[in-house]
C-alpha cells in the first residue's frame, strides 16, 4: 500500500471516531511529502523516520509530539496487517523541561495595557484602543486568543453581560459572564468601532484592523511581543521563555483562584467551575494553568492554617 493511500484511510478512520483530527493530518501530511509520494508503506525504514524526527541534527519537543502521531498511526496500519513491523524507534529520548507558564502582576498587567495605547510609532493595520480591548479581554475572562479573535458581533450580549465562545478547542459552546468593568470596556470598544465605519453585520468580526478585517493571530502575537518588550516585562529567571500572550490565560486563572483563598471560598468546590468557564473538557485540563506563585502558596497556606488550629481548638 503506498503511503499517502495508508494515511488517507487513517484519517477517515479517526474522522470516523468523532475527531477533527486536523493538526495530527498536518504532520501526516508533512511525513508524505517527507518520504515521498510514491513510496510503499512496506518500504521505508528506520532511519527515514529518524530523519523525519529530527530537526537540523536535534531534539526537541516537535520530536516527540510527531513521535506519538506516528506510533498511533503504525499500530492502526499494523493491526491491519498493511505493515508487518514498525520502523519508529525503540528508545525514546528524553523530553526538554516543559514550558513553565509567566505569571503577570497587577503591576505589569497595567503597564502592558498603557503601553498597548502608545508603543505605535507609526500607525499600524491594528488601532491601540482595540488592543488595548482585546489584551483586557484575554486576562479578565481567560480566553484562548483564537477564540476572542474568533467572536462575532452576534456572539457579544453586552445588555446581559455576556460572550458566546463558539466552535472551541474542544469542539464545545460555551457562554462566559464577564464582570462590569470589563463590560463597560467592550462597550466603549464596540461604540468606537461603530463610529470609525465598521460593518455591524451581527457575522462581522468582533476584534478587526483598520481595514475592517478580522485580526490575524501571528499579528496579534507580534504585536503583543513588541508591547511586551517596550513595557520592559520580562522574566528574571532562566526559563528560555519570555512571557507569552497565552500567560494571560494562565494569570486569569491562578488570580481567580488566588482571589477566592482571599475570600475564604471553598476552592475545591469552585474549581471545576473555573474548569467550565475556561472551556475544559476535564478538570485536569484546568491544573495546567494553575501554576503556584508565592501569592497562591501564601494564601493556600494561610487557608491550611486556619483549618488546622480550627481542628485543634475543638480537641
Amino acid at each position: 500500500m503506498k503511503l499517502q493511500s495508508a494515511v488517507t484511510q487513517y484519517i477517515i478512520y479517526q474522522r470516523s471516531l468523532g475527531k477533527k483530527y486536523l493538526s495530527n493530518e498536518q504532520v501526516l501530511k508533512r511525513f508524505i511529502r517527507f518520504i515521498g509520494l510514491n513510496k510503499n508503506l512496506t518500504e521505508i525504514q528506520s532511519k527515514d523516520i529518524d530523519l523525519f524526527l529530527t530537526i537540523k541534527g536535534a531534539i526537541t519537543n516537535s520530536w516527540h509530539h510527531k513521535y506519538q502521531i506516528l506510533s498511533v498511526f503504525y499500530r492502526y496500519m499494523l493491526s491491519r496487517g498493511y505493515a508487518k513491523v514498525s520502523p519508529l524507534p525503540s528508545i525514546i529520548p528524553k523530553k526538554l523541561p516543559t514550558l513553565t507558564p509567566y505569571i503577570y502582576n497587577v503591576k505589569e498587567l497595567r503597564t502592558l495595557l498603557d503601553v498597548s495605547l502608545t508603543y505605535q510609532e507609526k500607525p499600524s493595520v491594528l488601532e491601540p484602543y482595540m488592543i488595548r480591548t482585546l489584551l483586557l479581554l484575554l486576562y479578565g475572562a481567560g480566553l484562548r486568543i483564537s477564540e476572542a479573535i474568533n467572536l462575532i458581533l452576534a456572539d457579544i450580549d453586552l445588555p446581559q453581560a455576556l460572550i458566546i465562545i463558539r466552535e472551541t478547542k474542544f469542539n464545545k459552546t460555551r457562554l462566559i459572564p464577564l464582570g462590569p468593568e470589563l463590560t463597560k470596556s467592550l462597550s466603549q470598544y464596540a461604540s468606537q468601532r461603530h463610529r470609525s465605519g465598521h460593518s455591524q453585520n451581527p457575522e462581522a468580526p468582533f476584534f478587526i484592523g483598520r481595514n475592517g478585517f478580522a485580526v490575524n493571530k501571528g499579528t496579534f502575537t507580534h504585536t503583543f511581543s513588541l508591547i511586551r518588550k517596550k513595557a520592559n516585562v520580562r522574566r528574571t529567571d532562566n526559563n528560555r521563555y519570555q512571557p507569552r500572550l497565552h500567560d494571560l490565560r494562565h494569570t486569569f486563572a491562578v488570580h481567580r483562584l488566588t482571589a477566592w483563598y482571599k475570600e475564604g471560598n471553598d476552592v475545591q468546590k469552585l474549581l471545576p467551575i473555573l474548569s467550565v468557564y475556561l472551556g475544559h473538557v476535564h478538570l485536569d485540563g484546568t491544573a495546567i494553568y494553575l501554576t503556584m506563585t508565592p501569592a497562591l502558596l501564601e494564601e493556600a497556606g494561610s487557608r491550611f492554617q486556619h483549618y488546622a488550629f480550627k481542628e485543634e481548638s475543638h480537641d
